[in-house]
């Protein structure tokens, strides 16, 4: 399986989208709204940003691997 790297954010607060690499050797815990300025968390039960408000799940979890 081929890991994305590219993964578009949608801020929850104000539909802003814009596409971002994910890293790979670290956690996203906290992203900021270029629009808005609203800073993301990643929600319940989710290990980072991308995975809650991303197109694409971060590199680990697209492995099926523990994330941070």
């Amino acid at each position: 399986m081929e890991i994305k790297l590219q993964s578009t954010i949608t801020c929850p607060n104000c539909g802003h989208k814009k596409e971002e690499t994910m890293p790979t050797d670290a956690c996203q815990y906290f992203y900021e709204c270029e629009n808005c300025k609203t800073v993301l968390k990643p929600q319940q039960g989710d290990c980072c940003v991308y995975c809650s408000y991303g197109s694409e799940k971060c590199p680990p979890i697209q492995q099926d691997e523990k994330c941070c």
